[in-house]
């Protein structure tokens, strides 16, 4: 068949294709007419409390007008006449909470070993089915918003594309596909003899050199990313890689980070080790995942630069608990990523370098994501700061700032109701009774 016979078919597949969409469309449309003939419902939140993200105080007796997927007002007014009332009681209203670096795709468990089995023996339409119950966990967590920096078989996008359909339930993702990273890296497969599974290339996210990690990032956002993820070190949960050495030089890093701009996509960097972030910082990325050994001077480069923080505190949490269970040279490199950690992010506090909310969920058990809130406070944070690092901050390193991180008018309706007075208990976060996405109630555990 010559080429011009493959671009006849391929015109006459298209054409359809079309035609078939056409007629469907057009026996939907009255339907769909009177469906947007009719008013949104409106739909009022009444709490004793709202932390609304703009500022870092509590109002008392909060009035939030919803209507359609978008708030209306947010005040102590009265009810507008015809409007569906929920009174939450002795609670705080708040921003959707917003996770910047999560992997909702895949979930690691305790045995280590079984991980790695049913990671290789699971079809992808299988951990689809998967994904879709850890994003309707993280979603019910009072999570609206997630980051998801990384992904096996486009899995993630399948899940985004299916969430923004309506045929899933779940968070708004911005998604990754797959991380960039060298060969032999924190990103690439295990250690396979190669005669026998084949090495991943840049369309999965491994390349050498500037050209082909240029590349690599051309193919995720072909395939549909919406924010590129670089391994700038090591990592602890890979096996063959030490957990502070730099991956990827600085041409290479800033081939990647150069390209992405381009397209207006943000750049993460995993990275634990000082060296590989302070090149990933003179590349240009926009934010520093873990950071587990950075100094204070990369810190202060990072405060002048605006490059964000996204700690993961969950992340280091939760490895160091399950650090026995792992294989010896994971958990070295755990422990001793604990060990700094702490230190690295009250220097951060200190020194005000910009900190976005983000716990690697994956990494952990889906649905737990809000304990960063406590975990960070911990050490020294403010509630109202880690608050406004789970919505505004979140939302501004997302670039999704205009849409969602603040209750504001305007503003998509994306509102979390947990109990009390959340500057009290930050661990309030962690039990939410009201969970509202995009104006649709997804959860109303306490709402009369």
């Amino acid at each position: 068949m010559t080429a011009a016979d493959h671009t006849g078919r391929r015109t006459r597949t298209a054409g359809v294709i079309l035609a078939a969409a056409a007629s469907v469309l057009a026996a939907a449309s009255p339907a769909g007419a009177a469906e947007s003939a009719t008013a949104p419902e409106t739909i009022v939140l009444r709490a004793a409390h709202a932390f609304d993200s703009v500022g870092t105080a509590l109002k008392d007796g909060a009035t939030i007008v919803v209507r359609g997927d978008r708030i209306v007002s947010v005040s102590t007014a009265a009810v507008p006449p015809g409007a569906h009332v929920i009174d939450l009681g002795d609670a705080t209203l708040l921003p959707g909470f917003i996770d910047a670096h999560t992997h909702l795709t895949m979930q690691f468990e305790k045995d280590y070993y079984h991980y790695f089995y049913t990671r290789e023996m699971r079809f992808p339409a299988e951990q689809a089915l998967y994904a879709a119950l850890y994003a309707r966990r993280t979603l019910e967590a009072g999570f609206t918003t997630v980051r998801n920096v990384g992904a096996y078989d486009f899995v993630d996008l399948g899940l985004r594309n299916a969430i923004n359909a309506g045929v899933a339930e779940g968070p708004r993702m911005l998604t990754a596909v797959h991380g960039i990273g060298s060969p032999g890296g924190h990103f690439d497969d295990y250690s396979f003899p190669p005669d026998r599974v084949k090495p991943w290339g840049p369309i999965e996210g491994i390349c050498s050199g500037p050209e082909a990690c240029r590349e690599a990032v051309r193919y995720q956002m072909k395939w549909g990313a919406d924010v590129i993820k670089i391994a700038a070190s090591g990592g602890v949960l890979s096996e063959a890689d030490p957990v502070d050495v730099p991956q990827l030089t600085p041409e290479e890093m800033t081939a990647i980070i150069s390209e992405a701009h381009k397209w207006k996509r943000k750049v993460a960097a995993h990275c634990h080790g000082d060296a590989a972030a302070r090149i990933a910082i003179e590349a240009g990325v926009d934010s520093i995942e873990h950071g587990s050994f950075l100094t204070e001077d990369t810190l202060k480069l990072m405060k002048a630069k605006g490059v964000y923080l996204v700690p993961t505190r969950m992340a280091v949490y939760w490895v160091q608990k399950l650090a026995d269970t792992y294989p010896p040279q994971i958990a070295a490199k755990a422990r001793a990523a604990a060990a700094a950690h702490g230190t690295m992010f009250k220097a951060a506090l200190r020194l005000g370098v910009p900190i976005a909310f983000g716990t690697d969920a994956g990494v952990y058990p889906h649905g737990m994501n809000a304990m960063e809130f406590g975990l960070m406070t911990e050490l020294g944070m403010s509630p109202a700061a880690a608050l406004v690092a789970g919505t505004r901050s979140a939302a501004k390193l997302l670039g999704v700032e205009e849409d969602v991180g603040t209750l504001e008018a305007g503003k998509v309706a994306d509102i979390v109701a947990v109990p009390g007075n959340v500057l009290s208990d930050i661990h309030a976060t962690e039990h939410p009774t009201f969970v509202m996405h995009l104006g649709h109630v997804v959860m109303n555990k306490a709402g009369s």
